[in-house]
């Protein structure tokens, strides 16, 4: 009944999107907004949600329910929240790049490391490097299964220094982004103060 409700809603609004679109001077006609990306994808949203809740429950119908989410990302064009983590993002982009560089060389170093030192001991999880690839990812991720860990001294003690490297690349990305985060909210202040 919900789902009734809000498809009702959405398609009110996509309609009376459509009819005032004219009073933006960007658009000429309303079949020039019509024809927009954004109109497309509100429209297929519309209709997805409008077949789905008549029944048809089709494997591409399902998928296409994911259309859903792509709604949502559409708020984002009007939060400054939103703005601002894309603008953060955007001015440390080459920082992040290097920091994911640094973090799958760390897992290319830590697999083939384990590859060597395990690998004659435990060939069904150390057996080859992309094998030891699972047991790196987990660690240098902080995830850390414990299906598969190194059992020699020398494995323990490289697996030691790769979960305290992973450690270290999750803070790198997150130190970044802080700091950017930071000159962003200070580059509001001092537009608001600048406009008082």
């Amino acid at each position: 009944m919900s789902e009734w409700i809000f498809t009702i809603i959405f398609a009110i609004e996509y309609i009376a999107r459509v009819w005032v679109c004219v009073e933006n001077p960007r658009y000429q006609s309303r079949l020039r907004y019509i024809l927009t990306p954004a109109a497309i994808l509100d429209l297929l949203t519309v209709l997805l949600i409008l077949f789905t809740t008549l029944g048809t429950e089709g494997f591409i119908l399902r998928l296409a329910r994911l259309l859903r989410v792509l709604r949502i990302a559409k708020l984002g064009r009007y939060s400054i929240a939103m703005q601002n983590i894309g603008q953060a993002i955007y001015s440390r982009r080459f920082e992040l790049f290097i920091s994911f560089g640094i973090g799958v060389f760390a897992l290319i170093i830590s697999s083939s490391l384990l590859y060597i030192i395990e690998g004659s001991i435990q060939p069904e999880n150390f057996g080859s490097i992309p094998r030891a690839m699972w047991w790196s990812v987990a660690t240098l991720t902080t995830v850390g299964y414990g299906d598969v860990y190194p059992i020699t001294p020398l494995g323990k003690f490289f697996g030691a220094v790769t979960a305290v490297i992973g450690i270290g690349l999750i803070a790198m990305p997150t130190g970044i982004l802080a700091a950017s985060f930071s000159d962003a909210i200070q580059r509001i202040k001092d537009h608001k103060s600048e406009r008082d």
